[in-house]
């Protein structure tokens, strides 16, 4: 079970790699900083609009309740 484990961790260890590889190739290395303030900022607005719809749905809960 424990090698199976460390076998898709390796994997995907192999995989993230190139990953970051072709992204430098295709972008450059100036533009990854770019990229990942967008993905962070797109990250950020998600878990907001998460966090609002949670608490839309526990407003909507507590009034049929009442």
């Amino acid at each position: 079970m424990i090698s199976t484990i460390n076998t898709y961790l390796a994997f995907f260890d192999q995989q993230l790699i190139w990953v970051a590889l072709i992204a430098i190739l295709l972008f450059g290395g100036s533009k990854i900083p770019e990229l990942m303030k967008g993905v962070g900022k797109g990250i950020s607005e998600f878990k907001k609009a998460t966090k609002d719809e949670e608490l839309d749905a526990d407003k909507q809960k507590d009034n049929h309740n009442s």
